[in-house]
């Protein structure tokens, strides 16, 4: 599945939601459901500046895709790292790079986030950004 039929399926699912508590509550049971990170793995070097709440991602190259795990300490941010992991997982370093994540206000969510965690929400998809240029550049190279 393409990044941006990913991101259409997820529109899909949320605006069948007319009530932002129902899709709040769809944000948390994502999160409930993201496998919690090892303790190894929360180190600074995976800590996600400009999020007021705690967030790790990891990313990991295998066959040429990248596969990324996160956690957080709060729910509601841990479901929305959990919703941008779904859309670029797997995917080729370039592919993640260039994508348009047109979900996130299709969706609503910055309208409907707190200016922190909406920061915080863009930071996390600008490291994973920073983790595709990366492993792009180390790929050509």
């Amino acid at each position: 599945m393409t990044i941006n039929e990913t991101q259409d399926e997820i529109i899909e699912e949320f605006t069948a939601l007319d009530d932002w508590m129902d899709r709040y509550q769809m944000l948390i049971d994502l999160g409930e459901e993201q496998a919690p990170l090892a303790d190894a793995d929360k180190t600074e070097q995976n800590l996600i500046d400009g999020c007021q709440s705690r967030v790790w991602i990891v990313c990991e190259e295998k066959d040429g895709k990248l596969h990324f795990r996160a956690d957080s300490d709060a729910l509601i941010v841990k479901g929305l790292v959990a919703l941008v992991l779904q859309v670029v997982n797997d995917h080729r370093p370039d592919e993640i790079y260039a994508a348009d994540l047109y979900f996130i206000e299709r969706i609503g969510l910055r309208d409907h986030l707190s200016p922190t965690r909406s920061n915080g929400l863009l930071a996390m998809v600008k490291q994973i950004r920073m983790y595709a240029l990366a492993f792009q550049t180390k790929m050509q190279g």
